[in-house]
C-alpha cells in the first residue's frame, strides 16, 4: 500500500460530523422569521447542511442557503452560537447560528420560498418559538436572541444548552 492509500485508509477510518449552517432574522418587533420545510415535521430557520467538501465555510453555507430558501442575498453578521449537537445513532452535527439582522416591511415583502423545499414562511414572537421549533433548535434560537440582547459574546452550546457558565 502507497502512503498516499495509507493516508486515504486512514481519513475513511476517521469519525464524522455533519456540519450546518443558519441566520436568526428579525422584524422590527422583534419576532423571528421561520420558515416551514417540506420534508420534515417542524419549523426552521433559513440555512442547511455547508458543502464543505467543496470548501464552503459555515458563513458561506448560511448565505448560500438563506439566498436559495428565501430569495435575500444579505451580508450575515456576526456568529451568534455554535451548538454541537449528538443523539445516539446518528452523526454528531455542529450548528453554527449566524445573526440575519432585522428586516423591514420591504424585505418582507421581497422573500420568495424555495418551493421545492419549503411550504411557508412566519415570524414568531420568542414566546411562542417552542411550539414551532423541534429538539435543540429550540434551545439554540433562544439562546441565541439571549446573546443579541445582553450583547454578549458567541454562545458555546451542547445539543442546545450552554456549555459552560
Amino acid at each position: 500500500m502507497t502512503s498516499s492509500e495509507e493516508f486515504a485508509a486512514y481519513l475513511a477510518g476517521l469519525p464524522r460530523i455533519l456540519s450546518g449552517a443558519a441566520a436568526l432574522f428579525r422584524d422590527t418587533e422583534g419576532r423571528v422569521l421561520l420558515v416551514e420545510p417540506n420534508y420534515r415535521e417542524g419549523w426552521a430557520l433559513p440555512g442547511g447542511t455547508i458543502e464543505s467538501d467543496g470548501g464552503e465555510t459555515p458563513r458561506q453555507g448560511a448565505h448560500r442557503e438563506t439566498l436559495e430558501e428565501i430569495g435575500l442575498d444579505r451580508e450575515l453578521g456576526r456568529l451568534l452560537a455554535v451548538d454541537w449537537v449528538y443523539r445516539p445513532g446518528f452523526p454528531p452535527l455542529v450548528a453554527y447560528l449566524y445573526d440575519g439582522g432585522i428586516l423591514t416591511e420591504d424585505d418582507l415583502k421581497a422573500i420568495r420560498l424555495q418551493e421545492e423545499e419549503l411550504l411557508s414562511w412566519r415570524l414568531v414572537a420568542r414566546e411562542d418559538l417552542g411550539d414551532h421549533l423541534l429538539g435543540t433548535l429550540g434551545d439554540r434560537v433562544l439562546v441565541a436572541l439571549d446573546v443579541l440582547d445582553e450583547g454578549s459574546g458567541t454562545a458555546e452550546l451542547e445539543n442546545g444548552r450552554r456549555a459552560h457558565g
